[in-house]
């Protein structure tokens, strides 16, 4: 393995964080500290990066989880995200004069926030500590005070006009603009959210004041959630998904969301031996662009929430499915128009990740999807709410068109590898339709290439950005001109990325655990302000 990684892998024993914010990494680490687990220590690291990082991520949006039991070697799964409004539907928006796709910002967008409820439902259903004990950390950040990073801090003011769109936009900036990199920023509403939220439970997020501020901003915007679709919101404990990918079990969350595009692709790559193709060269990037654009035209139409869709999940992530699929796969040629098949016979996020000393695992993802989601802030409460109901379709013979008290497709995805049993790694790859791709290449990087967690977040990526079959190729512009010129010629459109472009490539955290020694070895993200603490 020849790649020079841009940092040392971090390495440790009793526990590992591995976050896009330091300050939520030490988060999980003092809840680490006082006896929690991974579970509790993951819920800090939550509640700390809304603090720290609130244009990816926040209360007011959504999260998934996976976690790896150490006593029991099980891998379960946790969704929660969020409905559409039971009074919205196709035909409602169609008599607001809204056609094509809703409006990225538009209060419509805004699907009854999910995180709080899952926060509750992961420390209920895995962790041993009190959620004040676990919000605490991220509380004293918002009293207190926390010095914002560079890349937050380019987009919080990023955000500035998504959040003057609403009417509190001042909760989350200093006298109109956004903090600088380095300048102390407090956020007490939020604190004080948190501190309802851990006093009373769901109960403090779904129903009374916090609940009540939601409704009350949107109405005025035309939104037609009501307290009763907040008071009727549930997670679902969904039975992970997986592949076998040349020894390793990778797990990802069923549909809603789309890690089912990752499986696909590792099981239409299997077959190749990528000691024949060096990393960063034409033949190993045709190959799983190809891969991934195959996947991405059965999931960008089949994924939706199964609770209201039929998914043909086993069949879309089937060997016999893959072989089929892998026949589209022309080693000379960008098979840019891919079709969808017939399984059946007849968004801006953060991701980490937490190792407890026992083995235990939480891969964590929650987001707000387009950086502040929508920019509109409850009053008082100092969270902005989610967008994500951009993702749905409005073409009504879509699977996931738009309709009451159902989930969208989702981009959100926590991943869980698993070898022989044990723990492998909980890893994730942020970043909208980046994410199964970033999957795809990281598991590429450590089981194809060798290369250690930091090595394989380090090392240069593509993004198919729009996640479409027929996407432009966005690619880092380490790889040689010489590569891209190749690709150009077999019919990719290549675009090549530098600067803070790179943050197309999204931004990843892995933790692996050596199952003889319980040495754990953490890689954090070049992309993102954050990094991997061990103790």
């Amino acid at each position: 393995m020849n790649f020079n990684s841009r940092r040392s892998p971090v390495y440790g024993i009793h526990g590992m964080v591995a976050s896009s914010q330091p300050l939520a990494s030490m988060a999980g680490i003092e809840i680490l500290k006082q006896g929690g687990n991974a579970a509790d220590a993951a819920v800090a690291v939550a509640a700390a990066l809304n603090m720290t990082e609130p244009c990816s991520t926040g209360i007011g949006g959504d999260a998934f989880c996976l976690y790896f039991d150490a006593k029991t070697k099980n891998v379960s799964g946790l969704n929660a995200s969020g409905r559409a409004p039971s009074a919205l539907n196709l035909e409602y928006i169609a008599a607001q004069g809204i056609t094509g796709k809703l409006p990225p910002s538009s209060p419509h967008t805004v699907t009854v926030p999910g995180a709080a409820a899952g926060w509750f439902d992961t420390i209920e259903k895995y962790g041993s500590m009190a959620m004040y004990e676990v919000l605490s950390p991220a509380i004293k950040l918002g009293e207190e005070g926390f010095p914002v990073s560079p890349i937050t801090a380019r987009s919080w003011n990023f955000g500035i006009s998504k959040l003057k769109n609403g009417p509190h936009f001042n909760e989350l900036l200093i006298d109109g603009r956004a903090p600088v990199a380095g300048e102390i920023m407090k956020n007490v509403n939020l604190a004080n959210t948190f501190r309802t939220v851990a006093e009373h439970g769901k109960a403090g997020f779904y129903e009374g004041r916090i609940a009540e501020e939601i409704i009350k901003v949107l109405e005025p915007m035309g939104g037609v959630m009501t307290v009763d679709d907040l008071k009727a919101h549930y997670s679902t404990f969904p039975e992970p998904i997986t592949t076998n990918y040349k020894g390793l079990d990778v797990w990802e969350i069923p549909p809603n969301g789309q890690g089912i595009a990752a499986l696909m692709a590792l099981n239409i790559i299997e077959e190749y031996d990528f000691s024949d193709f060096p990393h960063g060269s034409t033949r190993h990037l045709h190959t799983l662009i190809e891969a991934m654009r195959i996947a991405f035209a059965d999931t960008r139409w089949y994924v939706a929430d199964p609770d209201v869709t039929q998914v043909p999940i086993q069949e879309m992530i089937s060997k016999g499915y893959a072989a089929k699929r892998h026949a589209l796969l022309d080693p000379e040629r960008a098979t840019v128009d891919v079709l969808r098949g017939s399984p059946v016979d007849g968004s801006d996020t953060v991701y980490f990740c937490v190792v407890d000393g026992m083995g235990n695992a939480c891969s964590f993802i929650i987001s707000n999807y387009a950086g502040f989601g929508t920019g509109i802030i409850p009053k008082e409460c100092g969270f902005t709410l989610q967008n994500r109901g951009y993702g749905f379709s409005l073409d009504p013979d879509h699977p996931n068109r738009l309709e009451p008290n159902k989930r969208p497709y989702h981009t959100i995805i926590p991943g869980m590898a698993t070898m022989d049993g044990d723990l492998y790694a909980p890893f994730g790859v942020m970043g909208g339709f980046m994410q199964p791709q970033g999957h795809t290449q990281v598991i590429v990087n450590m089981i194809d290439y060798g290369m250690n967690p930091q090595e394989a977040l380090d090392a240069s990526r593509f993004c198919i950005l729009d996640g479409q079959s027929g996407g432009k190729v966005h690619i880092e512009d380490e790889i040689s001109v010489k590569v891209m010129s190749e690709l150009t010629g077999m019919g990719h459109e290549v675009v090549p990325c530098s600067g803070w472009r790179r943050g197309y490539f999204g931004r990843g955290q892995i933790i692996h655990r050596n199952p003889e020694t319980g040495v754990l070895t953490g890689g954090s993200d070049p992309r993102a302000d954050g990094c991997a603490i061990a103790w």
